[in-house]
């Protein structure tokens, strides 16, 4: 079952590295200024995105399975059909503890695949909103 207790919730936002699958570099959408929001916020963002060779002057790979930095959190930016072939791909990785879909996106059977694979799961909440509601006026801690 997706996590969804404030505690929980406050250990994830603990980790460091980010994969955001799905990162515009458009400023304006919510797919650029959340992961920038979250840099802003000392966490370390990995924009994925096959049509940016880069975002926030870092490169972007083209997809989750070619980043080649550890991650702890994959954060999805995608539509809800597309969510099942992410977590396929986050599971084939070691690291990727978390898998995380932005608000309004969500698929209950990839999920707990997930979990069945020993992975956090949290659906349909904006990780923005979250941080700022759990650690208001703070950095990332």
């Amino acid at each position: 079952m997706p996590l969804e207790s404030d505690a929980a919730l406050r250990e994830i936002l603990g980790l460091e590295t980010i994969a955001v699958v799905g990162c515009s570099r458009t400023p304006g959408k919510a797919a650029h200024d959340v992961p920038a929001y979250l840099r802003d916020h000392g966490y370390d963002v990995i924009p994925v995105n096959p049509f940016a060779d880069e975002i926030f002057g870092r490169k972007a790979p083209d997809t989750l399975a070619d980043v080649e930095d550890e991650i702890d959190i994959v954060c999805l930016f995608r539509p809800s059909e597309e969510v099942a072939g992410i977590v396929e791909t986050a599971l084939e990785r070691t690291d990727a503890d978390v898998i995380w879909t932005q608000q309004g996106i969500r698929d209950d059977e990839a999920a707990a695949r997930a979990e069945r694979a020993g992975r956090q799961v949290v659906q349909d909440r904006c990780m923005k909103v979250e941080h700022r509601r759990l650690h208001a006026g703070s950095s990332r801690v």
